[in-house]
């Protein structure tokens, strides 16, 4: 069998700073580690200040030169550009630039792509790929013929998108039905999920801020977890127990970026509408990258979009071990290393206390005929203190509100 040698992909990254423009370097080292994540070869990056973006060209025709030179002499394959650009943008800067062009969205829903594992989550990417692909289906530029594959061409499981009208508008209808039908799975095994007793808590945060880590840590069972960027697409739930026998669900989603794609957010919508329906969201923060500041705000502004405000909140300030002096700013917060040793043991201890500010405080005094029932109090409620006694024993504890019934049991 001959293996053919895969060509790797040398990558220019353009960024323009635009008068008054926020976050400008953060946006652009974040290009840079979104590149280097779908398998590209960073090579150089070129950034210019203007006052608005060129409508033609994005950068306007003397800068373009510049930039023809650097793509000649370097022997780059893909021009990665940190914006959305119009489709008219993007056919003009491949004619000129001789080699594909993509955008940041563009890199994005590729990763995406890389990214999905179950069936929803492919359907997901694939529905955005196909809404951003269907207005720049357009002239044969080199954008249209995308038969050599590459970032940017990257269908979910790999495969290669089809890039012409009638290929991209059949299929959005369909997956848009297909959807429907998951959704309303979804829907139904979340209702149940509501019905249920069990105190449910949702990780949020930036990507890549450790929030596998953290559910790792705290079910002991693999979940996919990197030092890259959108390493998790799919909403996970799984089921553990926190102090004594306290069921709780756990459910970590995808990450959160800057200037995430419109298309995704609808797209996974109802991947990020399992946090809506927690009693406790947990925002994990790296606290090792300089622009924490900023994910912090993304993070809040989708949770704002999502109506998640009112939700109980634990900020959870990760990487302890790779920062020195820490300033936090959020408050109240705590400052964890996940990957540490004891990190289980401090994270379920955190979570308890979090869930006693939630909780009602009782004291309930247990008769010896009825402690077999103790047993099964244990897994809705905390229990603090058991004071055994010669006709019984009296528990204080935590309890839920929408558990409170269970003490009813215990009356005589």
């Amino acid at each position: 069998m001959i293996e053919t040698e895969k060509k790797e992909e040398r990558v220019l990254l353009i960024g323009v700073e635009l008068q008054g423009m926020d976050n400008f370097d953060l946006s652009m080292e974040e290009l840079a580690s979104l590149a280097k994540t779908a398998g590209a070869v960073v090579v150089d990056s070129y950034r210019q200040k203007r006052e608005k973006y060129d409508s033609k060209t994005f950068v306007g025709s003397g800068k373009l030169e510049e930039i023809a030179q650097m793509v000649d002499a370097e022997e780059i394959t893909t021009v990665i550009v940190n914006n959305r650009l119009t489709p008219r943008q993007n056919i003009n800067l491949e004619e000129v630039l001789g080699v594909k062009v993509i955008d940041r969205m563009q890199l994005i829903l590729d990763i995406f792509a890389m990214r999905a594992r179950s069936h929803e989550g492919k359907l997901q990417v694939h529905l955005a790929q196909l809404k951003y692909l269907l207005p720049r289906l357009v002239g044969q530029g080199i954008m249209l013929s995308r038969q050599a594959g590459g970032i940017g061409s990257r269908g979910p499981g790999e495969s290669q998108l089809e890039l012409n009208r009638r290929s991209v508008r059949n299929p959005i209808t369909d997956i848009e039905r297909q959807l429907k039908v998951v959704e309303k799975n979804r829907a139904t095994v979340r209702e149940k999920r509501l019905e249920s007793s069990t105190f449910k808590i949702g990780l949020i945060g930036y990507t890549n801020a450790g929030k596998s880590t953290i559910m790792n840590a705290l079910t002991s069972k693999t979940q996919y977890e990197a030092d890259e960027l959108f390493a998790t697409l799919d909403a996970t739930t799984k089921s553990i127990h926190l102090g004594g026998n306290l069921q709780v669900t756990l459910t970590d989603t995808v990450g959160f970026i800057q200037d995430l794609p419109t298309e995704l957010v609808s797209s996974f919508k109802s991947t990020l509408e399992e946090s809506k329906h927690v009693d406790l969201l947990v925002h994990v923060i790296d606290a090792s990258n300089p622009y924490h500041e900023e994910h912090e705000k993304t993070v809040l502004s989708i949770m704002k979009d999502l109506d998640m405000e009112d939700i109980p909140r634990l900020t959870l300030y990760n990487k302890a071990d790779l920062v020195e002096d820490f300033t936090p700013t959020q408050t109240p917060y705590a400052l964890i290393s996940a990957k540490s040793r004891d990190s289980r043991e401090q994270l379920q201890a955190l979570l308890l206390d979090k869930i006693k500010e939630i909780f009602e405080a009782f004291t309930l005094r247990v008769p010896s005929s009825k402690s077999y029932k103790i047993h099964d109090l244990e897994s809705v409620a905390i229990l603090e203190e058991r004071d055994y006694q010669d006709d019984g024993e009296v528990i204080r504890g935590y309890i839920s509100e929408k558990n409170k019934w269970r003490l009813e049991e215990f009356y005589d």
